[in-house]
């Protein structure tokens, strides 16, 4: 956790730099790429998904430590080229992970939010999941845990390989000759995120594009098919914990509406989108089936809303530094709870862009009530207790409730497309 913390705190500031000069760079050839609301909520996600990456959320069902220690066959000296057959093997994995969650219903839910924007820019590289309960990923590992590859390795390797992924999501670089054969670049992944026939389903691979011709799920970008970006059902909402889990809702409440028990259980792993047939009569979804007749999801926020929604997103991005940078110093209950907060705070301003004004309030009070419990259960003669961090905490949770409480009353009621 400390290498992949460390890396990130590089990162990042990379990352939000780049999608600054995105947009401006948008603004100056006036062809910008960006929905500002949607780049909150890209950016929002981000933030989400570090915060439950910190909490360790989830159970692991195999871990690529027990694969190495159980299953190892060879044992190789490590050299650069150990390093080489290693990122080939996180890659070949990561292939073979991406089209599982692109095939099977219960699996797409963890990577919904990824394809959920119907923009594609840089910001978008962040949209990622807090929704993955059961992790079993490792097991696309086991060729490298037959070779012998230390888990120290992945430590370093797995960071690098998915900040690699973050470049490619942009419009603004064409296609890029002799690496199109092998490496994956911008043109492939607009592709994969389209909505168009021809394109769904196609581009899983992460870095190399060779799986995908290997095996037959590739497909180039036309000139004539333009791709159309976002999900077949679409969101329609700013809101990314919301988006996270949509399609399991959804899931659910078909499982629970349909009348035999053989679609109840099935429904978890049926190829992606499907639905009993009795539950699609009687509660349809909205879908667009058709590319060219999207109508992206739009709210006719106030200028000022939006602004203040950036400097949430600003706030929230350097409390989730700052905690970083004290959470090996404080209890566990505590952490969590400023992780909660964190969270609580993204879903209160996203629920404001989407005019959910109440829902916004009774969340705003609860992250108050998070904050509340940490001051009166800390205890004051203790080194641990953190008082200069708590207090910025406390007072971002005061005036982001009274700026809640003013755009209820100021926003208009909002025209939803």
């Amino acid at each position: 956790m400390d290498t992949y913390a460390n890396m990130l705190l590089i990162a990042l500031p990379i990352f939000f730099v780049s999608v600054l000069l995105e947009a401006l760079y948008g603004n100056w050839i006036k062809d910008q790429k960006h929905n500002f609301m949607d780049t909150i909520s890209s950016l929002s996600s981000g933030i989400t998904n570090l915060l439950y990456d910190l909490l360790g959320l989830g159970i692991i069902i195999v871990s690529y430590s027990f694969l190495y220690e159980y299953l190892m066959i060879f044992s190789i000296q490590e050299s650069i080229l150990l390093y080489l057959v290693a990122f080939i093997c996180i890659d070949f994995a990561s292939y073979c992970h991406h089209y599982l969650k692109h095939s099977v219903n219960i699996f797409w839910n963890q990577h919904v939010i990824h394809h959920s924007s119907e923009e594609f820019n840089l910001s978008c590289a962040l949209r990622q999941e807090i929704s993955t309960i059961v992790r079993f990923g490792a097991i696309f590992m086991l060729p490298a845990a037959l070779l012998g590859i230390s888990p120290t390795i992945f430590a370093v390797l797995g960071p690098i390989h998915l900040f690699m992924q973050f470049w490619y999501h942009t419009r603004l670089i064409n296609k890029m000759g002799l690496l199109e054969k092998i490496f994956v670049t911008p043109s492939h992944h607009r592709v994969h995120h389209a909505i168009n026939t021809k394109y769904m389903d196609k581009n899983y691979g992460q870095i190399l594009i060779i799986w995908d011709k290997f095996f037959g799920t590739f497909q180039p970008e036309l000139k004539e098919e333009k791709p159309v970006y976002g999900i077949i059902r679409p969101a329609n909402t700013w809101n990314p914990i919301i988006i996270n889990y949509k399609h399991f809702w959804q899931l659910l409440k078909d499982a629970y509406y349909t009348k035999t028990w053989k679609d109840k259980l099935r429904i978890w792993f049926m190829p992606t989108g499907w639905r009993p047939k009795d539950v699609e009569d009687l509660f349809p979804i909205k879908s667009t089936r058709d590319s060219k007749s999207q109508i992206k999801y739009q709210t006719n926020n106030s200028r000022k809303l939006i602004l203040w929604s950036f400097f949430q997103l600003f706030i929230s991005g350097s409390l989730m530094l700052l905690m970083f940078s004290i959470a090996s110093k404080i209890s566990n209950i505590t952490l969590f709870c400023l992780a909660f907060f964190l969270i609580l705070n993204v879903f209160s301003y996203t629920s404001m862009l989407d005019g959910r004004k109440k829902i916004s309030i009774i969340t705003d009070l609860i992250k108050l009530a998070f904050i509340l419990y940490i001051i009166l259960t800390q205890d004051f003669n203790s080194d641990i207790f953190l008082e200069p961090y708590i207090i910025i905490f406390a007072t971002y949770a005061v005036i982001s409730t009274l700026a809640t409480i003013y755009f209820t009353k100021s926003e208009p009621q909002l025209n939803i497309s």
